[in-house]
């Protein structure tokens, strides 16, 4: 069992490793896109080049950012809490007010 963990976490730690080379590779394809198309003359391929940059950065981005907030929201996994540990004084309350407006 001990294996299998520290296979899931080699998985992970790689992952994490990646996912910056990916979207610095998209930010690569959209520069280079911006490059052919000022180039060209408003070419249709640097057009394209550039969009498929943009939205490959927009997914990574987005589904990151949402992986994210998950851990954060449903497993406490904060990044300033190094320990992992879900804390219980972090959940919210609502204050009763006491009388009108």
């Amino acid at each position: 069992m001990t294996s299998l963990k520290t296979l899931i976490a080699s998985a992970g730690e790689l992952l994490n490793m990646l996912i910056p080379v990916l979207i610095a590779l998209a930010l690569v394809v959209f520069f280079w896109g911006l490059v052919k198309y000022i180039r060209s003359g408003k070419a249709a391929g640097g057009k394209d080049i550039m969009i498929a940059g943009l939205v490959g950065l927009f997914i990574m981005v987005s589904v990151w950012g949402i992986i994210r907030i998950a851990q954060t929201t449903l497993l406490g996994n904060d990044p300033a809490n190094k320990d992992n540990v879900l804390r219980v004084d972090r959940i919210p309350q609502v204050q009763q007010s006491r009388g009108s407006f």
